[in-house]
């Protein structure tokens, strides 16, 4: 599909709504499939999450229903707004969501959310939920695009930004809502644009909601624009819209999905470690680093990070620490670097060491700079040179060109695992099939009915045993 054209006297709101109903974003079999990869993905850090503070929190605000909306890897059945609020936080849970780099957003664990949630509001078949799922990752990336810059990442989560406004046009697909409809829906989102960075300075968990909070938003935008609510269709472009509000700047350029065909979400990666993105690298070329070294972490006297200026700038990732919480450990380059190397190997219990003496003492020798030549690169390239030098003068320098992403292999085996650790093995193996024949399904609302955890004194929703697999 060719980019929007821009019709005189349509806004971007308009233009937006008309390409997002209109496209056939299935006709790219590449972005279907990275699609599934990315629902598995959020499913898998939703389990390995749900035992987690902010996941119990947030599952334990919802009002219990007899019928409704499941929340992932528990027994609760719940409104659908409040369905996607929990959801969002459980699949946020870990920080290892999916990543959009140019857009510097987690689109995934906003529109996964909106959409389980959505459908189980009505039958709608998998395919519909594909084509809708694509739409709202098209549409948060490319005005992701438009109005992030280093400087706006800086205050405000972007994430929380164009998370319901992709959402909130990936729900409008799904249930078929007319244009004008479609239009007042994301109109309405963008008045739930939020979520500040003042978290990684502190270590607050307000980042774990962001996502909820931009799910449920989104659920709401979508059934009040159905309802028919009204909202302001220049709310883009408008002197007090979007870009005005935020970015301090009108909006300079067209923003087309699917322009040629091109899908978004294959300019999406599945972490391979439960940190930032900016993290990401730099903990990578670390690993290799210390591989020559074979675990003497005590021989390194200096340690130098080279990176991306947007790594450098966004908040929490040059922090030296101390470090009060986790986040703050996840979100530090050098923490992250630190870690690797003193326990040679990126994993989740790196996080939970904040007082480990030889960690502190590495980050007490570490230096972070932008480098030029990555600042260039990004956001098609994240990459990160490491260099240690060691007790006896000679040094040890690693660089990657850009992060090594989690392969589907690698997110398959996470899901299994955390899944079957919950459900089984036989229910994540079915739960997995499902998703890998999604296009063939009759009720997409079953997926998160199939990953709930059986009656624990909550009723379940008419389709979670009555579906068909």
């Amino acid at each position: 599909m060719s980019g929007v054209t821009q019709a005189k006297g349509a806004t971007v709101a308009a233009r937006l709504a008309k390409a997002a109903l209109a496209a056939d974003p299935l006709a790219n079999r590449a972005a279907v499939e990275k699609a599934k990869i990315c629902l598995i993905d959020f499913l898998s850090c939703a389990f390995e999450a749900r035992e987690l503070p902010w996941s119990r929190q947030a599952i334990g605000i919802v009002t219990p229903l007899p019928a409704g909306a499941n929340v992932i890897a528990s027994d609760v059945v719940c409104a659908p707004a409040e369905a996607a609020f929990a959801n969002g936080v459980l699949g946020h849970g870990l920080v290892r969501e999916d990543m959009h780099a140019a857009s510097i957003a987690h689109l995934g664990v906003v529109v996964w959310p909106s959409l389980l949630a959505l459908a189980q509001r009505r039958p709608v078949s998998g395919s519909a939920l594909l084509a809708a799922a694509l739409v709202g990752y098209e549409a948060g990336a490319r005005i992701g695009r438009a109005l992030m810059t280093s400087e706006l990442a800086r205050l405000f989560r972007p994430t929380g930004l164009v998370g319901p406004l992709g959402a909130a046009l990936a729900g409008s697909r799904l249930l078929g809502l007319r244009e004008d409809a479609a239009v007042n829906a994301v109109a309405l989102a963008a008045n739930t644009s939020s979520g500040l960075n003042q978290w990684p300075h502190t270590g607050g968990s307000e980042m774990y909601f962001h996502p909820g909070f931009a799910a449920r938003n989104a659920v709401v935008c979508v059934g009040l624009a159905e309802a028919g609510a009204v909202g302001s269709d220049s709310i883009i472009e408008g002197e007090a819209g979007l870009f005005a509000a935020f970015a301090r700047r009108p909006l300079d350029a067209e923003i087309a999905l699917f322009p040629n065909g091109e899908a978004e979400i294959l300019a999406v990666f599945n972490k391979p470690v439960p940190a930032c993105n900016f993290a990401q690298s730099p903990c990578q070329a670390a690993l290799q680093a210390a591989a020559k070294i074979a675990g003497q972490s005590s021989r390194v006297t200096g340690i130098a990070i080279e990176t991306s200026e947007a790594a450098v700038r966004y908040p929490g990732c040059d922090a030296a620490g101390p470090f009060a919480r986790p986040l703050q450990a996840k979100m530090s380059i050098q923490f992250g670097v630190a870690a690797t190397i003193a326990r040679g190997a990126i994993a989740e219990d790196n996080y939970g060491h904040l007082d480990d003496a030889e960690i502190r003492r590495l980050i007490s020798v570490t230096s972070l700079r932008a480098d030029p030549a990555f600042t260039a690169a990004f956001s098609a390239k994240q990459g990160a040179r490491v260099t240690l030098t060691l007790d006896d003068g000679t040094s040890v320098s690693r660089a990657l060109d850009d992060v090594v992403f989690a392969t589907p292999e690698l997110v398959r085996s996470r899901f299994r695992d955390a899944c079957g650790a919950v459900l089984g093995a036989k229910a994540a193996s079915g739960i997995e099939a499902f998703v890998d024949r999604l296009e063939h399904q009759d009720d997409a609302g079953r997926i998160a009915a199939l990953c709930a955890v059986p009656d624990a004194g909550h009723l379940q929703t008419g389709r979670a045993a009555g579906g068909r697999a």
